[in-house]
């Protein structure tokens, strides 16, 4: 997976750390002040561990490397939206986006290099999948938002979501650990109640969300009221049918009680009609659903989807307020520069790489 030949120090726990430091013939305490600087002070190199003795930074360096993500290069939209392009380790890239509301600063991750389910509308889905990221890495997507948060707006970011690049419960394992990590009182201590985990449909993982009685926010991309239309656009839904589907979202709320929404991006002539909307309703009620998000489309050059007009989007919602459903219209962020939903695509930005 990794190319680095080096130990990553930050899959080291507490507990192993401490194990090192009596290898090496140090006290165990120098394992907390390592821990701290990783997790605390989210250091970029051992070297940047002043109180740790340079004898024994010398001695970690030997096997150990800290894989630090980087800004390779930011864009600055018309409404203030950020979307950053991240390097990792290994040469690959990923893309994130801060997005700031009117009461929110929200941070969009990435938890996979690409993705693997080709989804029709999205320009994530016309990537091959690379690799998952690492925990670590995550981490380091959410702290690097929280810097330009903190940077550009005087606070920190007060809401994540994982709708950048790839599906983040095929990188279950890795995306659970970065949001215990991002929610830990020992790292960035962010409520999990601000935290939203977004699937195309997996629908074995998300029993497992359930199962492990997470804390965090789930968002469900339908984008289409029936299996045929939805396996259309989503060829993920032929193995994770409308039904299979509903029993895990089932299951996951009576585990864990947690707010449950439905993604759905109007595409004109295709899933816009009053008939659509109906066949919305009929499934928002068969699940605990807080809300439905209706999604302005953003086109994009590999596909010739095109959003309704504002009439037709209105009757829609009209006709969803009308069947009591609690739906809200997501306006897009970032469209000029390409970092609107659907359109992170890791195409090759000119400039040098940010420091």
């Amino acid at each position: 997976m990794y190319l680095c030949p080096m130990k990553n120090l930050r899959e080291s726990t507490l507990p192993e750390l401490e194990e090192v430091m009596v290898k090496l013939g140090e006290p165990k305490y120098r394992a907390k002040q390592v821990y701290e600087w990783i997790w605390q002070k989210f250091a970029g190199d051992i070297n940047d561990m002043s109180n740790i003795p340079k004898a024994l930074r010398d001695k970690l360096s030997a096997d150990y490397a800290i894989q630090k993500v980087k800004t390779h290069h930011s864009q600055y939209s018309s409404d203030g939206t950020i979307k950053n392009r991240l390097q990792l380790h290994d040469k690959h890239f990923v893309e994130s986006v801060l997005i700031p509301g009117d009461k929110r600063l929200t941070a969009c991750v990435s938890s996979q290099v690409g993705c693997s389910l080709s989804c029709k509308f999205c320009a994530t889905g016309y990537m091959e999948r690379k690799r998952n990221l690492n925990f670590d890495e995550i981490v380091d997507e959410v702290t690097l938002l929280n810097e330009q948060a903190v940077k550009h707006h005087g606070k920190p970011l007060s809401n994540i979501v994982f709708m950048g690049m790839g599906e983040p419960l095929l990188n279950y394992k890795n995306v659970l650990k970065a949001i215990e990590r991002i929610t830990s009182p020992d790292g960035l201590g962010m409520s999990p109640r601000r935290i939203t985990v977004s699937t195309a449909g997996v629908a074995k993982m998300i029993r497992q969300l359930g199962d492990d009685k997470v804390k965090f926010k789930l968002a469900l991309s339908l984008h289409a009221g029936n299996d045929t239309k939805r396996n259309e656009i989503m060829p993920i839904n032929e193995t994770n049918n409308l039904k299979t589907l509903i029993e895990a979202l089932n299951h996951f709320y009576k585990e864990t009680g947690n707010e449950i929404t439905f993604e759905y991006i109007l595409f004109r002539d295709f899933n816009d009609s009053l008939q659509d909307a109906d066949e919305l309703v009929k499934i928002y009620r068969q699940v605990p659903a807080d809300l439905v998000n209706i999604i302005e489309y953003n086109p994009i050059e590999a596909a010739s989807y095109e959003k309704p007009d504002d009439d037709k989007t209105a009757a829609f919602m009209k006709y969803l307020t009308a069947k009591k459903v609690n739906v809200h219209l997501r306006k897009s962020r970032g469209k000029d520069i390409d970092a609107a939903c659907g359109q992170l695509a890791n195409i090759d930005v000119p400039g040098p790489a940010a420091n």
